[in-house]
């Protein structure tokens, strides 16, 4: 299988069963919505999620690239960012899909950024962990190369 098919099935993976979980938990305990309003967002997430788990992977790639920690606080600091940036917008939409409120709307985004803060190291080891499942040694195809 190709390498950049199996940089989007890892990267797919990593982020469905991650932040199902931590998504899930935010929008009923932090945004407070009823379980049948987090099931009705897990499921537009989860669509949303295949179709930008990759994109996410390439973005946390290239700022990586560009960052180049040399510290672990420096690799907290990029994971955490590269999560604000890419996944709060997302998310935004998704619980007001799912039936959030304005103030849920604001108290979920908000919960949801400092969700980043906490699990944007944890998900970009579990995402170097998924991606070493599938025999992916690197962080993953680059954008705008031109191999495999």
């Amino acid at each position: 299988m190709s390498p950049r098919i199996l940089s989007f099935i890892a990267d797919t993976t990593a982020l469905v069963i991650f932040f199902t979980i931590a998504s899930g938990l935010n929008e009923r305990f932090i945004a407070g919505m009823a379980w049948s309003d987090v099931l009705v967002a897990r499921s537009v997430g989860a669509v949303l999620m295949v179709l930008t788990a990759r994109p996410y992977g390439l973005w946390r790639d290239f700022l990586f690239g560009k960052v180049q920690p040399k510290t672990r606080a420096g690799e907290f600091a990029t994971d955490c960012l590269s999560l604000i940036a890419f996944q709060v917008p997302i998310y935004i939409a998704i619980i007001a899909v799912g039936g959030a409120s304005g103030s849920g709307i604001v108290r979920g985004a908000a919960g949801f950024a400092v969700l980043m803060l906490v699990l944007g190291r944890p998900y970009g080891m579990f995402l170097e962990f998924v991606r070493s499942l599938f025999g992916l040694t690197d962080r993953g195809q680059k954008p705008m190369s031109l191999g495999g």
